[in-house]
Formats: C-alpha cells, sequence, structure tokens
C-alpha cells in the first residue's frame, strides 16, 4: 500500500476542510456545525510527486461527550495504527481544550512521526497567540489555514520527507467494479458493508442518519477487485430540513451517477414502502445495473417468510426495473451475503457487453418482420439499421424514416427482443431511434442550400425580366 496520514484533532477544528484541500477534492462534507465527519474518509493524492493516501477522522472527544464518541474513538484507534505518518491539528482561534490535551497524552505513547498543525491561523494577531500549544511539549508546530491554504506548502515539503521511501512511488490499483449501498435510513446498509468488507469498517448504530459521508472501501473478492460505496440514507423531501442531510444525500445519488451496480437495500420487517421505489427509480434514471437487497430476512417468523409474496410485492411496484434480480439476505447473521458479489459479476458482464452489429440488425429485422409498426400519416415506419453506440449500460440506435413516430410499447417490445435473444436479462438497456442523416438532408435542404435555390430563383427573375423588356423594345422598333 501507499504511505498513509491520518488527520487526527478534536470536532470542528478543520479536518475535513483541510483534507479537500490538500485532495484538490470535495470529497468530505464540511459544515460549521461540529461532529459531521464520522466515518474514516479515505482519498490518494500527492505533493511534489511523491503518492500518499490522506485520512480524515471524526472529532476525537471523551466517551461520554458525544452520542457516537466511542464509536469514532474506535475508528481513530484503528487509522492509528495504520497510518505512517500523523498529523495532530488543533484549533488557533479557540485555543487549548481539555480534548486537545487528551489525545496529546495518547499520542505520546506512539512511536512514528506526529505533525502539529494549528489551524485557523490567518492572521498576524493569531499567530502572535500560539505560545499557548507550547504546554503540550511541542517542538515545532505550523501555522496554517486549510480555508485559504496558508503555510500548507512548508508543512508538506517536512510531510513528505517522513513517509517511507519504498512504498511512496507505487502505481495505481484498479478499483475494478465500482458498487454503491443505497437505500433508506436504518435498513442496515453499513451492517452490510462491514459484513462484505470483513470488518467493522464503517459506524453502525440503530439511529437513522449514522452515516453521512458517502465512504468507498476496496474490497478484493475471488481474486477480482470491488469498490464498496456506503452511502447516507435517502429520506423523502419533506423530511429532510438540516442542511447537512441535504449535502448527504446529494452525494448518496452522486453515488449512483459514478457506480457500475447499485445495491437497493430495502427493509422487509417495514415492506416495500414508497421510498423505495423513489429510489429505485434514481438508479434507473442513473442507468446503472441494479441489485435488490430484501435485508433482515432472519427477523421475519416462519408465517411472514413468503418470498413469493414479497417478490410480486417489488415486482409490481418497481415495473421500471423488472431485468434488476433479487436476494434475500441478513447482514447481521450474513445469510445469502455470499452470493452478493457473485451476482454483481453477473450484473457487470451484461452491462458492460457489447453485442455485434450484424446480430443486433437481425435481431431488429425479425422483430418488426413479426410485428410491423403502426403507420404514420398513411406511411409505413421503416427501420433501415442499428448499431451499438455504447456500454455501461448497453445502449442502441435504430435509424428510422419518422423517429419521433415510434410509439413507446413499440420501443418496448424492440428492447425486450434484444433484451431476450442476446441474453441481456439484469442489465438496463436504452434504445434511441434517428432519422438516417443522408435521408434527411435530400428530403429537407440545409440552410446554406436553401439560401442559394432563393437567390439562383431571384437572378432568374430578373434575366427573365430584362430578357422581356428587351423583345417589347426591339418589337417597338421594328414597328416604326
Amino acid at each position: 500500500m501507499k504511505p498513509v496520514v491520518a488527520l487526527l484533532g478534536r470536532p470542528n477544528v478543520g479536518k475535513s476542510t483541510f483534507f479537500n484541500r490538500i485532495t484538490s477534492s470535495r470529497q468530505a462534507l464540511v459544515d460549521d456545525m461540529p461532529g459531521v465527519t464520522r466515518d474514516r474518509q479515505y482519498c490518494e493524492t500527492s505533493w511534489d510527486d511523491v503518492v500518499f493516501t490522506l485520512v480524515d477522522t471524526g472529532g476525537f472527544l471523551s466517551t461520554d461527550g458525544d452520542y457516537f464518541a466511542e464509536d469514532i474513538k474506535e475508528q481513530i484507534d484503528i487509522v492509528v495504527m495504520q497510518a505512517d505518518v500523523l498529523v495532530f491539528i488543533l484549533d488557533g482561534k479557540q485555543g487549548l481544550t481539555p480534548y486537545d490535551k487528551e489525545l496529546a497524552i495518547q499520542l505520546r505513547k506512539v512511536s512514528k512521526p506526529i505533525f502539529y498543525l494549528v489551524n485557523k491561523t490567518e492572521s498576524g494577531k493569531q499567530q502572535n497567540e500560539l505560545y499557548q500549544f507550547y504546554s503540550l511539549g511541542i517542538d515545532k508546530f505550523y501555522p496554517v489555514s486549510a480555508e485559504h491554504g496558508i503555510g500548507i506548502p512548508d508543512f508538506l515539503d517536512d510531510m513528505i520527507k517522513a513517509l517511507p521511501k519504498e512504498t511512496a512511488q507505487e502505481s495505481d490499483i484498479d478499483k475494478g467494479i465500482k458498487i454503491a449501498v443505497v437505500g433508506r435510513p436504518n435498513v442496515g446498509k453499513s451492517s452490510l458493508v462491514n459484513k462484505l468488507f470483513g470488518e467493522k469498517r464503517v459506524i453502525v448504530n440503530k439511529l437513522a442518519g449514522t452515516t453521512r459521508d458517502s465512504v468507498e472501501l476496496a474490497v478484493e473478492y475471488d481474486n477480482k477487485r470491488f469498490t464498496l460505496i456506503d452511502t447516507a440514507g435517502i429520506r423523502r423531501k419533506g423530511k429532510v430540513k438540516q442542511k447537512i442531510e441535504k449535502f448527504s444525500i446529494i452525494k448518496s445519488l452522486g453515488s449512483m451517477d459514478e457506480c457500475d451496480v447499485a445495491l437497493i437495500v430495502i427493509d422487509v420487517k417495514e415492506g416495500v414502502t414508497d421510498q423505495d421505489i423513489t429510489i429505485a427509480g434514481y438508479a434507473e434514471k442513473k442507468g446503472c445495473g441494479v441489485l435488490f437487497l430484501l435485508n433482515k430476512w432472519d427477523l421475519l417468523t416462519k408465517e411472514d417468510k413468503k418470498e413469493k409474496k414479497f417478490m410480486e410485492d417489488l415486482r409490481y411496484k418497481a415495473k421500471f426495473l423488472s431485468h434488476a434480480p433479487v436476494v434475500t439476505i441478513s447482514a447481521l447473521t450474513g445469510l445469502r451475503t455470499n452470493k452478493i458479489f457473485k451476482m454483481v459479476e453477473k450484473i457487470y458482464e451484461e452491462y458492460s457487453y457489447r453485442i455485434n452489429t450484424g446480430l443486433l440488425n437481425r435481431i431488429v429485422e425479425d422483430a418488426v418482420l413479426r410485428v410491423e409498426p403502426s403507420l404514420h400519416k398513411g406511411r409505413r415506419l421503416k427501420f433501415f439499421y442499428s448499431a451499438q453506440v455504447s456500454v455501461k449500460p448497453p445502449s442502441f440506435v435504430c435509424f428510422v424514416n419518422y423517429p419521433d413516430a415510434v410509439h413507446f410499447s413499440y420501443k418496448r417490445y424492440l428492447l425486450n427482443q434484444i433484451r431476450e435473444i442476446s441474453e441481456l436479462e439484469m442489465t438496463p438497456l436504452r434504445l434511441y431511434f434517428r432519422e438516417r442523416s443522408g435521408k434527411r438532408e435530400f428530403n429537407k435542404p440545409s440552410r446554406q442550400m436553401d439560401f442559394y435555390l432563393k437567390k439562383k430563383q431571384k437572378i432568374n427573375t430578373k434575366r427573365r425580366k430584362k430578357r422581356k423588356e428587351q423583345s417589347l423594345s426591339k418589337q417597338k422598333r421594328d414597328e416604326k
């Protein structure tokens, strides 16, 4: 692995702002409210051609100071063990607090390079009041401003010298298939991510809305690489009031743009809700592969375990994702979670599949012969040829004489024919209709051609008028 640099400190000292500044991204959520970051956030970055992994962590508090303090402290302990270099960030505006002193005492027991940064020191007056931080027993600290970038280059120059040189120049690794775990709050997304990852990597709690950031995790299964993205729960718009929750949901929806396959987790104890279907609708619009996971199956009684009933209800409410497979699981006990990666592989294989152009045209021709399209203003629709234009998802274009006249039911019929014959059963498909370019140019002249024809017509009219005048004048001369 590349060298790991961990950012530590109490809440609201600017760790996430510093993380975004170094990585030149907006990966970490930032807000004036303390305690926004809870889970570890990793991002690969570089300085002066030296590559390293930067880790943002939750704010350090004593166990009785915050509801999630004990879970965050456990996350911090793990990252301290993993890191090669530790960066302790302090608040230059607020000054020292008991939590800073407590964390400093714990870090003295760690035999790793530690850099001390005093953030939010934008003015000269604030820099003159930094003497209080020497009480922590610090030989050197760096006055910086993460928001404005002040003092950061000097710190990075010194920090990269402390990184292990033998692993600092490793090449990038393939992230493999990207999987986003999405769903309503408290349906078991984080529990599932921890089960698939193999250890407690993200905080799990009964309190809804525990996860705020979208956390990416690299997983290897059966010699294949996957990237798991744990996302915040997506609630109905009317129930979202806090600004930070709005940002969390935006990141969750954005993860469906980036992923190849979305795992839509549904709580079977609550049944298939309207919000579950709304989230499925987002996934369908994004065009990613979908796998439905009916979670908490172990909590149902024998009388309630009617899998056929759940399937029928889901298929009825989510008709637009009839191709998406469904698996009943338990993230807590691990029931059937071993099937998830195999199903994702199958979905991804179809998601990135390309059909031979000759086969595609034969499929469309046979479909049109079996069921003729409807007439348009007394004229029959003609399908000239078809081609696949992209993958992820497989997208096709049919060139037709009247593309706007193709009824949606006939489009669905053609998609079903393509899906059935090419055996693309678990991936979304896209089908577009275009007018053949040559036909359009023949029937509808371009603006330049139209201008030329009108101009030529005017010239000819003037010539005819002139010739007529000349002939009349000649007749008059002959009469005289």
